[in-house]
């Protein structure tokens, strides 16, 4: 078996398992190893001349820079903002 396949194998499934944790500071992890595999999936794609996966793997690539931003890059006052709810009560009818 060659390097890059092991760590395609390896990497991909590193990231497909964190992706999964309950824990937000294991989660954030995901995105680090699957950009480590994409180098991988770029050399083995291009050696095979499949360029439908070497496509597919510019969208993984992408997708896990998604990642980066959200989890290590974008500033830490955004992180812990949360998300709002509004909260409506039932009306009451007169009649």
């Amino acid at each position: 078996m060659q390097v890059d396949q092991v760590a395609i194998a390896v990497l991909g499934a590193a990231a497909a398992w964190l992706s999964q944790a309950r824990s937000d500071s294991f989660r954030r992890w995901a995105c680090i190893f699957g950009m480590l595999g994409q180098p991988f999936w770029f050399y083995a794609s291009w050696k095979a001349q499949q360029w439908g996966i070497f496509a597919v793997s510019v969208l993984y690539a992408m997708a896990w820079m998604k990642g980066l931003w959200v989890h290590w890059i974008r500033p830490a006052r955004s992180r812990k903002s949360g998300i709002g709810t509004i909260q409506l009560t039932p009306e009451v009818k007169k009649k």
